[in-house]
């Protein structure tokens, strides 16, 4: 592939949330997930799991799961002014994705050990300096950085099929609820949840500037 082909892939790659009435080939899901698990992560520990819902009395379930906690957050006081616009009363309806998708991948990380954050956290107790490191590698879990490189791919690899998707980590909120479902083995958590399927919208956004967001240190 040519750099100009990859990057015409790329940029237009969106995020979907409207989907055909139309089944996706099981093979081509696993197709692509086993391209995305080419990713880079770290150690080479490849500690994601990757779970292909094609059910859709599961999915239905899982979209139940993340509805029920949402109608409680959103019963709090606090959530007042602090839900999404499209969650507060008088908003218009919006498109359930989870309903339309007639595929879901669940993607988590298997957990591990650090032995070298651990002794962060211990000597953290009376020295600064290792609380302050500890702490920055608590930004982003290694784990998470790792599964997330490989759901990019993942998505990239499904926009070439002529599938669509979109990356939803707000259904976090719903993740107990979710990996009892799911039946998820312990020692994974779920990182985010990958609706798959042919695309019965066509959103285009821009991107900002690369001047904004990036700048060159000499």
């Amino acid at each position: 592939m040519e750099i100009a082909e990859l990057t015409k892939l790329i940029k237009t790659r969106r995020s979907i949330r409207l989907y055909q009435d139309r089944p996706v080939p099981e093979d081509l899901l696993i197709q692509a997930i086993e391209t995305a698990t080419w990713a880079p992560n770290g150690a080479n520990a490849q500690n994601w799991r990757f779970f292909i819902i094609l059910n859709k009395k599961v999915i239905n379930s899982v979209a139940d799961a993340i509805q029920a906690d949402i109608k409680t957050m959103m019963s709090w006081p606090e959530m007042a002014n602090a839900g999404p616009p499209f969650l507060r009363p008088g908003s218009p309806p919006r498109v359930d994705t989870l309903r339309t998708a007639p595929a879901l991948i669940v993607v988590a990380a298997v957990r591990s050990s650090n032995p070298m954050a651990a002794a962060m956290v211990s000597r953290g107790k009376t020295d600064p300096k290792a609380k302050e490191m500890f702490e920055g590698l608590q930004v982003v879990a290694p784990g998470v950085q790792s599964t997330s490189a490989a759901v990019a791919y993942l998505m990239l690899v499904l926009h070439q099929m002529g599938l669509g998707t979109v990356w939803m980590t707000g259904p976090l909120h719903a993740k107990a609820e979710i990996e009892k479902l799911l039946k998820i083995p312990a020692g994974m958590d779920v990182v985010t949840l990958v609706p798959v399927g042919y695309p019965a919208e066509n959103p285009t956004k821009d991107r900002k500037a690369v001047s904004e967001v990036c700048q060159v240190i000499k």
